[in-house]
């Protein structure tokens, strides 16, 4: 068969003369789990909306944090989300679940495995798989520590008299760490973003068994999406810059080409925050890697446009947005669990440019996270603020209307939209939450209490409520469209510097969309456009005289050639 043919290749070029050894470790794996085949045509429609959410963003009373946010999305969401993606729900030590102490476990306080299960009855699951490190508070660890056969290898030991000065940093801290081991000896590990979280060596046949059986225990457990997490540090090699190494590449490809045999429906995404071009490297051959990426460069770059009230930056990056395939696509978000990312504004924005968005940050209640440079400085490297508080821009504004403008562009663009739960509920920054953490991220990572939730959708007048049912509404037309399959042909249109515009495209259907990003009333015109004399807006439903469209201040349109 030519998936397992692609293995061995694989397997040759990373692991060289261990190929064997390495295939006789994975296959016991690969014949252990049963295919998983669905019945939808291709991987990806327009019916493709993501929810981005921690286990235990929801807390109701007398009742575990999953059953709470299952019955939330199902009174409130069925109609719109198509897929919960799930942040790491296992039991962790520290950065929010990303030091996964038992990969294999639901952190008891969220629940179990029955329940996203039951969840998994209702929408599809995505899944994080943290695939670069574990935690030092894990048995794993322990196991490596005490010199356990089978862990023995397991991280990253490195002189730290090594020249590591070529190694490209996401974080201001330490690269290395240093542990006793059981045996009394001192041992410095390889730690990318902190000392409780310990690289995996995947050079060990251990490490490369281990976290192939993790990956396949996820789709048994009904996972559809799967999150590669900080993928692109997986792979070291002394003397390189260790990241996107060929290797790391090379591993995506094995993960792609078991999955290909195993389950051959389930997709991959790389988590790769990092200029564009980097990004979407991660597609590989169009065939060979991830089937969709995040679109990292969004998220600030649709920030820094409604701050300037000017899409030209955006609209000119837009125009270079390209597919390797049709079975590739982006996945494109504004907010997440983590900050804004700016790494992606590097070559498309001056340093200078990318300071001023963080001062605007910091005057609204966020704060910036840095970055330690090759040359010992440091520059930003996300803006930790909860998307509302950025767009808006006026801690006096209570409109949603601008901050809903915002989300509408994401869900015009090629690819699959995904949205934070907080910015579907309109949430602020949580500032008491970063008093308690001391930690910068848990601005945009507050546990809501479902009932008050609740209390505040049903008042009309609420900030949340009136950015969630039009949210809710926008998501459901956009579902019904043909045009805006995440691979439908879309241009880039050059309207007005204030309006982005887009025209997306099936046999079936045109759709001009429309963003004001300004505060202005603008009249705009689609002239050069062969269009009837009428098209009707989705969003309100009214006939629009295609030679005088006026937009609000801060109003969105789509524009459709079909009949309604």
């Amino acid at each position: 068969m030519a998936e397992l043919g692609r293995v061995k290749r694989i397997l040759k070029r990373i692991y060289g003369d261990r190929e064997g050894e390495a295939l006789e470790r994975i296959m016991p794996l690969i014949e252990r789990f049963s295919v998983k085949k669905s019945d939808k045509e291709g991987y990806f429609s327009q019916e493709d909306v993501v929810l981005i959410t921690y286990g235990d963003s929801l807390l109701g009373e007398g009742q575990v944090p999953l059953v709470t946010l299952h019955d939330f999305a199902s009174t409130y969401l069925k109609d719109a989300i198509s897929t919960v993606h799930f942040l790491p729900f296992f039991p962790w030590s520290s950065d929010d679940g990303f030091s996964v102490m038992d990969f294999f476990t639901i952190n008891p306080e969220l629940g179990s495995w029955e329940e996203v299960v039951a969840i998994g009855s209702d929408f599809q699951l995505m899944f994080d798989y943290v695939v670069n490190h574990f935690s030092s508070k894990g048995q794993w660890f322990e196991n490596y520590l005490a010199g356990k056969e089978g862990h023995v290898d397991f991280a990253m030991e490195v002189d730290p008299a090594t020249d590591l000065s070529q190694v490209t940093r996401p974080r201001a801290l330490p690269l290395l760490s240093e542990y006793k081991k059981n045996d009394g000896s001192t041992v410095h590990l390889w730690t990318t973003f902190s000392a409780d979280q310990i690289d995996f060596n995947f050079r060990s046949l251990d490490v490369l068994e281990k976290m192939i059986e993790v990956l396949l225990f996820y789709v048994q457990q009904g996972a559809t999406i799967l999150r590669l997490d900080a993928i692109a540090y997986l792979w070291k090699e002394i003397g390189t810059n260790c990241i996107h190494l060929n290797q790391t590449h090379d591993m995506v490809k094995l993960f792609r080409s078991i999955l290909d045999l195993v389950a051959p429906d389930v997709i991959i995404i790389t988590e790769t925050n990092v200029p564009h071009q980097e990004n979407i490297s991660y597609f590989g051959d169009g065939k060979d890697e991830a089937q969709m990426v995040y679109n990292f460069t969004l998220p600030p770059l649709l920030f820094y446009s409604f701050l300037k009230e000017d899409t030209t930056v955006l609209t000119n990056w837009a125009k270079g947005l390209h597919l390797e395939s049709a079975s590739n696509t982006f996945f494109n978000f504004t907010a997440s669990h983590d900050g804004i990312g700016v790494r992606p504004l590097e070559g498309i924005l001056p340093p200078e440019e990318i300071d001023a968005l963080a001062e605007v940050v910091k005057a609204n209640g966020g704060q910036v996270s840095y970055k330690r440079n090759p040359d010992g400085s440091d520059s930003p490297y996300e803006l930790n603020i909860t998307y509302v508080d950025a767009i808006l821009a006026d801690p006096e504004s209570t409109r949603a209307e601008k901050f809903l403008a915002s989300q509408s562009i994401q869900y015009v663009l090629p690819g699959v939209p995904a949205t934070y739960i907080h910015s579907l509920l309109g949430s602020r920054n949580w500032l008491e939450g970063v008093k308690q953490t001391g930690r910068a991220r848990t601005v945009n990572r507050e546990k809501l209490d479902a009932e008050n939730l609740v209390s505040e959708l049903k008042d009309p007048e609420s900030f949340r409520a009136r950015v969630f049912f039009p949210y809710i509404d926008l998501i459901k037309v956009r579902k019904e469209q043909q045009a805006f399959h995440p691979n439908a042909a879309f241009e880039i249109l050059e309207i007005d510097p204030k309006v982005f515009a887009i025209k997306r495209y099936s046999q079936e259907q045109t759709i001009y969309a429309l963003t004001n990003i300004s505060s202005k009333d603008l009249g705009v015109s689609l002239s050069g456009e062969e269009v009837a004399d009428q098209i009707t807006d989705l969003i309100t439903g009214e006939r629009i005289t295609t030679d005088s469209i006026t937009l609000k201040p801060y109003q969105y349109m789509w524009l459709s050639t079909m009949d309604v």
